[in-house]
Order: structure tokens, then sequence, then C-alpha cells
């Protein structure tokens, strides 16, 4: 059987998964680019090679008869020299003659002999054949013609040097390699241009998306100008408007129900209250039920007002802005604190600075933080004020085991209360509080999060910019 987890690793590190879609869309373009200029060149290549190799052939043979035709008639006349009658012939520049004549070798060129033609031609012609034959004289190539005169018995050679057709094929080669070269390149680039623009509506719903999934349900994509994404938009924007609405709902219905068991819970706090004050009159085991009711009651009563302020937190507009003293905000929330002594550090900088912040937002962050530490953490270790450019940090250091890794992530989470919760001995808090701290931070255009602290425990970080979201 395949291992599903196996399977699925391999897949995340095969080379395709390891490129984005614009890298594989640029390396397709320079990859067709380049296949497609090689074939056009080696066409191109073999094509004109052939053509100039042909042009060679008929020239040299034009001119090796024209002069076989000289020398025939040279021969024929009285008192012929034929050194003179080799010399006079008119040949290309790097060409050479050779002249077999009764038996006997003779050159225009002390540096030419019959060894420069092959063994093959000179039967051939001896056969009263004309031919041609590529050869290889000193490492260069040369093209030999002969051209028999059988009315004299003599046989007429002519050895052209076809260095410069190489020459010439080299360039021609190196050219179309440049070419290829900067073809691949251009397609390359053309890629990445097409895949910029292919891929721009997809970074628009990327944003958009990570946009709604920071809570901006306002966001919405554009619909229209391509009639490819035109329903993908649409679709988008439905499913933002669904979504909406859908916790739109949910936040009216906690509202609403929470609004309804304000007043039952206003009545019965009040009678436990009247029960619990005539505590010292009632047996031990009603004394014990009556602790037990008021602690449950004041509970349920946190837990609804955590709805009721869940439920009206709604978007930036609804700050109310003011000037807030931040260090002067922290020392008010820590006076008269009941946990063991800790320390407060306030950043002098900050101190003397004043945050445009919705003041009542910023006490409830600041004082659901403090209560997370009581409750959760094992009391308060640590308080601070801290400056980091252009931001403004609170930091709250609790003296408890801290926060495993795999829960840092979604401590800020609605009613998340971890695997720890269940081993803390008490049922304090609903997983509401930290949950609304993460709200009132990114409706100031902040963030919150957890860290290890310095020694043991855990330490709750929330930034705030100076300038309103």
């Amino acid at each position: 059987m395949t291992d599903p987890t196996a399977a699925s690793g391999a897949s995340r590190r095969s080379p395709q998964g390891r490129l984005g879609v614009r890298a594989r869309v640029t390396i397709a373009f320079a990859l067709g680019a380049l296949v497609l200029s090689a074939v056009l060149a080696a066409i191109t290549y073999g094509i004109t090679r052939d053509y100039v190799l042909r042009q060679r052939d008929r020239t040299a043979v034009r001119q090796a008869y024209l002069n076989a035709r000289l020398v025939r008639d040279g021969l024929r006349a009285p008192d012929a020299s034929i050194s003179a009658i080799l010399t006079s012939l008119e040949t290309p520049s790097g060409s050479r003659v050779l002249l077999s004549y009764q038996d006997r070798w003779f050159s225009d060129s002390v540096d030419t002999g019959q060894g420069d033609v092959p063994g093959e031609l000179q039967a051939l012609v001896a056969s009263g054949a004309p031919g041609r034959q590529r050869a290889f004289a000193e490492g260069e190539p040369h093209l030999v013609v002969g051209v028999p005169i059988p009315s004299l018995d003599a046989a007429y050679f002519e050895v052209f040097s076809l260095e410069e057709v190489d020459r010439t094929l080299d360039v021609l080669g190196a050219s179309l390699l440049g070419a290829a070269l900067v073809t691949t390149v251009a397609g390359g680039l053309l890629g990445l241009w097409a895949s910029r623009r292919a891929l721009r509506p997809l970074a628009d719903v990327s944003a958009a998306a990570a946009r709604v999934a920071e809570g901006e349900l306002d966001a919405r994509l554009h619909v229209g100008g391509d009639v490819d994404l035109e329903p993908l938009a649409e679709s988008f924007n439905r499913m933002v408007d669904a979504l909406q609405a859908r916790m739109e709902r949910d936040a009216r219905f906690v509202s609403d129900v929470s609004h309804e068991l304000r007043s039952p819970l206003t009545t019965l706090a009040t009678s436990v209250e009247l029960l619990a004050s005539r505590r010292d009159e009632l047996p031990e085991r009603s004394r014990v039920a009556v602790d037990l009711l008021v602690a449950e009651i004041a509970r349920f009563q946190r837990v609804v007002e955590d709805l009721l302020e869940i439920s009206r937190s709604g978007s930036a507009a609804d700050l109310h802005l003011e000037d807030v003293r931040v260090g002067e905000l922290v020392l008010h929330a820590v006076t008269g604190s009941a946990d063991p002594p800790f320390t407060v550090d306030i950043d002098p900088d900050v101190a003397s600075r004043r945050l445009l912040a919705d003041k009542r937002r910023l006490e409830r962050i600041l004082a659901n933080l403090l209560d997370n530490a009581r409750i959760h953490g094992g009391g308060v270790a640590r308080v601070a004020v801290e400056r980091h450019e252009p931001n403004v940090r609170i930091i709250v250091e609790d003296r408890g085991p801290g926060v495993p890794e795999e829960e840092r992530d979604h401590v800020f989470e609605r009613f998340f209360r971890g695997a720890v919760a269940g081993r803390r001995g008490h049922t304090e808090g609903a997983g509401l509080g930290l949950a609304l701290v993460a709200e009132h931070t990114r409706l100031h255009g902040g963030r919150a999060w957890v860290e290890p602290g310095d020694g043991s425990g855990a330490r709750f970080v929330v930034e705030l910019p100076e300038a309103p979201a």
C-alpha cells in the first residue's frame, strides 16, 4: 500500500512544487524559444552550408576545365614550356596547379606535388573520367579537381583551398548560435512579462483574500475588463458577501442572546447576593452550595459581557479615538493589583508620548492580559511598555509553564483554552479574553502574539502603531 504522507511529502519535494507559476511559465517560454531557434539555426546552417559548397564546387570545376583547356592548347604549341604554361594560368588565391604529363608531374609551386592528389582521384582521372574530391592537406580542407587530357596522355589537377569557405561557415554558425541565445533570453523575458500580466488578476485575488482573512469583509474584486476572470471575481464577491452576512447574523444572534441573558442574570445575581448575605445562617452544605452558585454566576456574567463585547467589535470606524498616555494607563491598571510583587518597566520615551487610540478598548486589552496571567499563568511576573519604531508594545509576562509551541497560533481564537486547561484544576475563563485582545488590537491596526519568556512562563505582546489604521 502507498503511504499517503510519503506521497504528499514527495510531491512537496518535487521540482515543480518548488517553482512558482511565474517561474514555470518563464522557463517554458525560454525553452520553447531555445528549441525553436536551435531548429531554425540548424536548418539555416545546413541549407547555407550546402549552397555555399555547391557554389564553390561549380566555380572550381568551371575554373579547372577552363585551365585544362588552356594547358591542352599550350602543350600543342611547338617549343611549349610547361612551367610557363602553368604559371600563366589564372587561379583563385590559395589554389595550386599540377600536371601529369608523360609520366612526369609538374606544378606551379615547389610545395605542391603528386602527394597532394588523393590516389582514388588519380586512378579515376587516369581512366579517362573527370572527378573532384575533398581532402585535407597540412590540416586544411581542399577541393581537388581532376580533368583528363587523353589526346596528350596528360591529366590536369587543380587544388582549391576551402579555408575561406570554412571561415565563412564558422562565422555563420557563431552568428546563428548568438541569435539562438538572444532569442532564448528574449523568450524568457517575454514569458516573464506574459506571466506577470496573466497572474496580475490572481495577485489581486490573493490580496483581497488576505484582507478578508484579516477581517476586512468590505474587500471586493473589480468585476469587468476580462471575460475569462469575471466568473471568478463574481464568485469571490458572492462568497465574501455570504461570509459577511453570516458573520453579521452570528454577531446579531450573540448580541441578542447576551442581551436576553443579562436581565435574568442580573435578577439571579441579586437574589444570590441576598442569599449570600445570610450565608452564616445556613447549614455547612448550603453555604458550600451558595459559594459555588456565587462563583458560577459571576463567571457566567463575565462570559456574557465578553460575548457582548465581541458582538460590538466591528470595523476600525467603530473606534472612538482620543489622546491616550499608554504609560499612565498601564500604571493605573496595575495599581492595587492583588498579585505578588512584579516588575513594571515603562520606556521613558513612551511615557512622554500620547497615542491616538480607543481608551476603553486599550483598557480592556490590558485587563484581559492581566486576568489571563492571573488565571492561567500563575500570576503576573512583569508588565512593560516599550517602543519599537514606529510602534508601541505592551508586554505582560506571567509565572506559568508557558504556552506550548503548537498552541501559540491558536490562543487568540475564540473559546480556545488549550490542552493545558483541563489540567489547571479550575474552570475559570471561557476562552474569550485573548480573542478580545486580538480583535481590539486588529481594529487599531496592530497585532498580538505570544512567545516564550526570558525564563519560564509566557510573554504576551501587543504591538500598536502610533497612528490608527
